[in-house]
């Protein structure tokens, strides 16, 4: 299960979370760990080049894109490979809305597009879309003609 989905900014803040499964009590504590793990590794690192840490037996990947940091958490069969992939149709849906990495503003004024491309991509706890094309089609609210 995809236990978390984050965004946040270079200095910390929190820009858009999704939790699946987590406890309310416990996502205060992900959101601490989550911002200090980046704020301590993503210092000089590429676009789009994935870190990978395991904490209380699941798996995180990470990575900046633009001025924005990325964290997915997982477990079970959401191991760091397959949240690799996770990532990567993130940012590359981020990419298509943005037109390219985003900064901090580009992001926020694309913030309702994000939210929508995150819930076709990642829909409770599971990777539910991958293909770039349908998740266009869906993100415009309307229904798709054919699957």
């Amino acid at each position: 299960m995809i236990l978390a989905v984050l965004f946040a900014n270079s200095e910390g803040n929190i820009l858009v979370e999704r939790f699946n499964g987590v406890p309310a009590e416990e996502r205060l504590h992900w959101r601490s760990f989550l911002v200090k793990l980046g704020a301590d590794n993503l210092k000089g690192v590429k676009n789009e080049e994935l870190l990978v840490a395991c904490h209380k037996s699941v798996y995180i990947v990470y990575t900046v894109l633009g001025d924005v940091s990325i964290y997915i958490v997982g477990k079970d069969e959401y191991d760091e490979l397959a949240l690799s992939e996770v990532i990567f149709v993130i940012t590359s849906a981020v990419k298509d809305v943005c037109g390219k990495p985003p900064t901090e503003r580009l992001f926020l004024d694309k913030y309702g597009r994000i939210c929508l491309c995150l819930d076709e991509i990642v829909w409770k706890g599971y990777l539910e879309n991958t293909e770039k094309e349908r998740i266009k089609r869906m993100i415009r609210l309307r229904p798709p003609t054919e699957f």
